[in-house]
């Protein structure tokens, strides 16, 4: 079966630092990597573009997305070692992040590496996070990706670490180019928060969609649920009800179960997008919310399989 998906940005090991230091877990992550896996257990067909480091950390990347059912036809077996980012818990199982990504394979993009052609099965091209913040790659994957939307739906989930965003006027101008170039953006209050400090997320999100163009704009509100907005109306949702462990990988399963949801109904088409009603609207946050809070009740970026999202879904009667 020919992907349905596909996925390009960074995968990254990140370790998992618990009470005693000397003993951090490594466990596959990246933005991008976590959603391209989520989609595949969820029973999406996916494939995974990203530049693989040359050691062991890049073998265990490549290994858990291959073995999660990702395709990894377009992986580029890179020269550079592979990203790391040391992850820290707070006692409400909220991720701090210490990265270290100097000279590693992630960012290091160049003309010819990403697919060109793909075949119309391929319905949507997702990407996002550090993959389009760290040069030199970022402006050869925003070419692509611009390119793409010639041809595909076009997905973008920013996703911003800013500590490694550089300058955030510069950062802006380049996210503004993405999302115009975005049918589907997903993106976290926080993302919006940095971007422009000070404004209401929502009303910013509300700007985007209304200025720059895209037919769908959901902004995540952690606990608060999530807001969708679309020409046929914004829709609010919330939160999944779960005990959390933590949230790593919250946000990239959020936008996996989104994706899953739009491509189980034949909505990754840009004349079906912009058909959606708000009852399905609610219905796709709904979905992505239990992925996302399922998710959140085990430790790591683990996404929950379709079986296990129908389970959870299933006492409030809301088709999968």
């Amino acid at each position: 079966m020919s992907p349905g998906i596909l996925v390009a940005g960074e995968a990254i090991v990140d370790l998992l630092v618990g009470d005693d230091p000397r003993h951090p877990v490594a466990s596959p992550g990246g933005s991008p990597a976590n959603t391209a896996v989520a989609l595949a257990r969820l029973g999406t067909p996916v494939s995974f573009a990203g530049r693989f480091g040359n050691d062991r950390f890049g073998d265990l990347l490549m290994s858990h997305l291959s073995g999660n059912g990702v395709d990894l036809g377009h992986a580029v077996e890179a020269a550079e070692p592979a990203s790391l980012a040391v992850v820290t818990l707070d006692p409400d199982g909220l991720p701090a992040y210490g990265f270290h990504v100097e000279g590693t394979a992630d960012w290091l993009w160049a003309d010819g590496e990403l697919p060109g052609a793909l075949p119309a099965e391929v319905l949507a091209v997702h990407t996002g996070s550090l993959a389009i913040a760290r040069q030199p790659g970022a402006e050869v994957l925003a070419r692509w990706f611009e390119d793409q939307r010639r041809h595909r739906i076009t997905s973008l989930d920013p996703n911003i670490r800013p500590d490694l965003t550089g300058d955030r006027t510069t950062y802006l101008r380049r996210l503004e180019r993405l999302v115009a170039a975005s049918d589907i953006v997903k993106v976290s209050a926080e993302d919006l928060a940095w971007v422009h400090p000070g404004e209401d997320p929502v009303r910013v999100a509300t700007r985007w969609s209304r200025e720059l163009g895209p037919a769908l704009v959901v902004v995540t509100l952690g606990g608060d649920g999530a807001t969708a907005l679309h020409p046929g109306g914004t829709v609010r949702r919330p939160a999944a009800r779960v005990s959390v462990v933590d949230t790593v990988g919250a946000g990239d399963a959020f936008s996996g179960g989104l994706l899953h949801w739009l491509a189980g109904h034949d909505r990754l088409d840009r004349d079906a997008l912009a058909r959606l009603t708000t009852s399905e609207l609610a219905r796709a946050l709904d979905y992505a919310a239990a992925v996302a809070g399922l998710t959140c009740a085990r430790p790591g970026a683990d996404p929950p399989t379709a079986r296990q999202v129908r389970s959870a879904l299933r006492p409030a009667a809301t088709p999968a």
